[in-house]
């Protein structure tokens, strides 16, 4: 693979004076945004430590990075827990002379480090390049890490013939032991690679020159703090902006960065002149007079709709890229847990019904069995954002099409509570643009989840994994599921609350 603005026999200004070296994740960082690799490369304690979900992501990663290797017989990993970049470029050196597959790999040119994922050998003296992604699909940000490691490893002296891309197959179904072959999609990108690699010195070169400044470079917010992933230092530089931004517009993220670059921040300061969809102007009106939005008109028949007895219902589910259970999609979602609070007159009870899966084995049939035991034969099922938990009902009558005529009828009987604030029916200015149930139940009844130990479903999902998978004391496991069921419990309880409070607004 000939690479243009290779010079193996020259060493660039760069190289020359003894400027630190620049890493992969170091040039991908650049990409994003100047600012973020001058803090990583000159002050990398004011990054953040990835949290609990992006650690997580690493380890997901890590796992199918490890699911690869089976793709290459007799390969080898050089310098495993070794830091030290000068002794694994060394063991690298060495290792090639193997002619075996080699994960890790590592090398430096022109002031540039990165390891391989593999590097597999063709012939006598050449190698495709392979990049092992947790992802479904081909992203941008691939190609620009396959190029970066390309014009590294072709001026360190190795002959790439290819450039390949190891990705998931989505429509990949376990069935027993993961099998490498079916799983990954191997995805030859050589042709886009050996393009972007000739921009890769200019950009490497203005790299160096960021980071040899003496401050950080002023990058105004915009797009790319959330693309391609969100940037650790998001929070820090978006600290400046009031509670109600233009950039809570609903649906109006692109035309909020607009009206940031003219000096405008406050939604209340939004000139006439700019165009808002009606949903829009009921969010800045909201925030000029501090006071809701409420349609009485659309609120009273919305819930005038509820047939007692009434079924409050939330699911919580995980979702990993290597599929834990027979008949499982990679990042399909398997239901694990419910809570269901039922209330069957006006004036009745509240009832509360919950499941929780036990042990490591497929959920799935359990929580059919269960949820069909739970809810009333009859009445209004409430669930907020119901594509999601209908969707999961039908995947499981994939499997378990006995309970398909159960589910069809649970369909005609299934109430959105997203709708009116998804259609602003109701609106308070505390929702911050947002309609989702944990920016709507503080703002309508002052009740949230900040006292939880488990806030959100995604954190519900990596706590139930660890303690099912994992290593834990029995002491830690029960302490944890306990806060499943509090959080769950809590989202079926906060539907009650938030459709007392809409009844209360319709005046009936």
């Amino acid at each position: 693979m000939k690479l243009a603005g290779i010079n193996r026999r020259e060493r660039t200004p760069a190289e020359r004076s003894g400027r630190r070296i620049v890493s992969k994740s170091a040039y991908l960082n650049g990409l994003q945004c100047p600012k973020l690799l001058w803090y990583r490369c000159n002050d990398p304690d004011q990054i953040p430590a990835p949290d609990e979900q992006t650690r997580a992501i690493f380890d997901q990663g890590h796992e199918v990075g490890q699911l690869a290797r089976q793709l290459f017989a007799d390969g080898v990993e050089v310098g495993r827990g070794i830091i030290d970049l000068d002794q694994v470029i060394a063991l690298s050196r060495q290792a090639i002379r193997l002619r075996r597959p080699l994960f890790e790999a590592a090398f430096s040119f022109e002031g540039a480090y990165a390891r391989a994922d593999v590097l597999d050998p063709v012939g006598t003296d050449a190698w495709d390049l392979i990049e092992v992604k947790s992802t479904a699909t081909l992203k941008d940000i691939h190609l620009h890490d396959l190029a970066f490691q390309a014009y590294v490893f072709a001026g360190a002296g190795l002959n790439i013939r290819r450039c390949l891309l190891a990705h998931i197959n989505s429509n990949y179904v376990r069935q027993g032991q993961i099998d490498p072959r079916s799983f990954f999609v191997l995805e030859d990108v050589t042709s886009q690679i050996s393009e972007l690699s000739r921009d890769v010195p200019e950009k490497l070169e203005e790299m160096f020159r960021i980071i040899r400044k003496p401050e950080y470079p002023q990058i105004a917010i915009g797009p790319q703090c959330d693309d391609p992933y969100k940037c650790p230092l998001h929070d820090y530089c978006w600290k400046f902006l009031p509670k109600n931004n233009v950039l809570t517009l609903y649906r109006g993220r692109t035309k909020g960065f607009k009206l940031l670059a003219e000096g405008i921040t406050e939604l209340e300061n939004i000139p006439d002149r700019i165009s808002l969809t009606a949903n829009q102007k009921i969010q800045r009106t909201a925030s000029l007079t501090g006071q809701p939005h409420v349609d009485k008109a659309a609120i009273g028949p919305f819930v005038g709709q509820f047939r007692y007895p009434v079924a409050y219902l939330d699911f919580e589910t995980l979702g990993t890229a290597i599929p834990l259970f027979d008949g499982v999609r990679p990042y399909q979602q398997i239901p694990f847990q419910y809570s269901c609070h039922v209330l069957r007159s006006a004036n009745g009870e509240l009832e509360h019904d919950y499941f929780l899966a036990e042990g490591p084995d497929d959920p799935r049939r359990q929580f059919m069995e269960r949820l069909r035991q739970a809810l009333p034969g009859d009445g209004s099922i409430v669930v907020y954002n119901a594509s999601f938990e209908l969707g999961r009902l039908e995947e499981c009558c994939e499997v378990y099409p006995e309970f398909t005529a159960w589910v069809n009828g649970l369909k005609r009987r299934v109430v959105d509570l997203l709708l009116p604030f998804r259609g602003f029916r109701y609106y308070h200015p505390q929702q911050g643009g947002s309609a989702s149930m944990k920016a709507v139940l503080p703002a309508l009844t002052g009740k949230g989840y900040n006292h939880l130990d488990i806030e959100e479903g995604g954190m519900a999902s990596l706590k139930f994994l660890r303690v099912t998978f994992g290593d834990v004391s029995p002491e830690e496991r029960a302490r944890v599921r306990k806060n499943l069921e509090e959080y769950c419990g809590l989202d079926t309880l906060g539907m009650v609350w938030i459709v007392e409070a809409l009844r209360a607004l319709a005046g009936g």
